[in-house]
């Protein structure tokens, strides 16, 4: 997690990406992930929250790719939900939660490549044609006719 260049205030979640500190809230919760006894007495579970609006420098497209990747982690009130049980601590939960919203922001950012329809070559289709000539002649091989 970098600091935002300080004409604009809060963190940089993204290259180019940024919320306010106030956006991200924090809750915990305790764990079944690894600890032993520690799991059934410490709060080390992370859930982050932010809302899609509070988050700043997406374009348009890039801000609905990310709506499409993060529809299943959203919640009825419109929050997106991020959590993370798999370390030991509160603060290393955090870290993953936001490298969690870091990976799926700089997915986002990345504009799909658009197919470009082809013909096959000439010389492919003549090569499918002698391929699919030699399988049926294998195969008329194989039967045996009487008259």
């Amino acid at each position: 997690m970098t600091s935002v260049p300080s004409n604009l205030p809060g963190i940089e979640l993204a290259p180019r990406v940024w919320t306010d500190r106030s956006e991200l809230r924090f809750g915990f919760s305790r764990s079944s992930g690894p600890g032993g006894q520690n799991v059934n007495k410490v709060n080390t579970k992370t859930e982050m929250r932010i809302r899609l609006e509070a988050l700043h420098g997406l374009s348009d497209k890039a801000l609905n790719r990310f709506r499409t990747l993060v529809q299943n982690r959203m919640t009825l009130e419109g929050d997106l939900l991020m959590t993370s049980e798999s370390q030991r601590t509160q603060e290393a939960n955090r870290q993953e939660c936001l490298k969690k919203l870091r990976d799926l922001l700089v997915a986002a950012q990345i504009e799909p490549k658009i197919r470009k329809k082809t013909k096959p070559s000439r010389g492919s289709k003549m090569r499918r044609i002698e391929g699919k000539r030699e399988h049926s002649a294998k195969k008329q091989l194989r039967s045996s006719r009487f008259e």
